[in-house]
């Protein structure tokens, strides 16, 4: 895959999957609209059943429905839906936990460094608000964060992030493997095999409108594909050090 630049101003799409958002996906689909100068906002629902698409479609977004569960089935479901004339692409959470005021600075790095192919919001920077990250929250993401970068070699002091701009064109060959929160796991690596770097930007973070659905259950299923990921790692580490032998 070639390294890109883009040429001129930069076009972007949202892209936000929810279920059972409606108190968080208005405000969120009103303000990357507005800040980013009306992209497309493409919103993937897992079959919610309360007013979730009502709300998003009267905002302007665009909605498709999800094939299977979870948050990694709807990204796989968006990867196939990106327009294809854009530079950038928005992975953001449907609860209005992420402001949109800081993705124009996020794109201004990439469209500044072509070797970066991803910028991801940071929530750990020193000035994280802890009322929106309550303390097992906070706890549980500093254990995967360590796991993470321990195993995996990818430096990121926030790498569960729902805060993302990634080039386009690296999401439109992205094969999605996870079903559920370890896809911010799994991107991390597939922008990093990608030949291209992360870089982390500043955020501040806010409390979510709604229910929060991560548990302890998708801790364990975030770790087991930091281990997947590992595996996959050292495999092809292996093969290539035998074949160039």
């Amino acid at each position: 895959m070639g390294k890109e630049i883009t040429v001129g101003t930069p076009s972007t799409q949202v892209i936000i999957a929810a279920l059972n958002e409606e108190e968080g996906i208005g405000l969120t689909v009103a303000e990357f609209m507005g800040t980013l100068k009306c992209p497309r906002v493409l919103v993937i629902d897992g079959r919610s059943t309360d007013r979730t698409v009502e709300v998003a479609r009267n905002q302007g977004a665009d909605i498709i429905s999800q094939d299977g569960l979870s948050k990694g089935d709807a990204i796989s479901k968006a990867v196939a839906q990106i327009d294809p004339a854009v530079d950038y692409v928005v992975l953001t959470d449907a609860d209005y936990t992420y402001p949109a005021q800081y993705v124009p600075g996020m794109i201004q790095i990439l469209e500044k460094d072509p070797d970066v192919g991803m910028v991801c919001g940071n929530r750990f920077n020193g000035y994280e608000d802890m009322k929106a990250l309550d303390s097992i929250f906070y706890i549980g993401n500093r254990l995967i964060a360590f796991t993470h970068n321990l195993l995996n070699g990818i430096a990121l002091d926030d790498p569960l992030t729902g805060l993302r701009v990634v080039r386009a064109g690296i999401l439109r060959d992205w094969k999605v493997k996870s079903k559920g929160f370890d896809v911010e796991v799994e991107l991390n690596h597939y922008v990093e095999r990608a030949g291209f770097s992360i870089v982390e930007f500043p955020i501040r973070y806010r409390e979510r409108l709604g229910q929060k659905k991560l548990g302890i259950r998708n801790g364990a299923e975030i770790l087991k594909r930091i281990m997947l990921e590992t595996t996959y790692l050292n495999a092809d580490s292996w093969c290539r050090a035998y074949f160039l032998v």
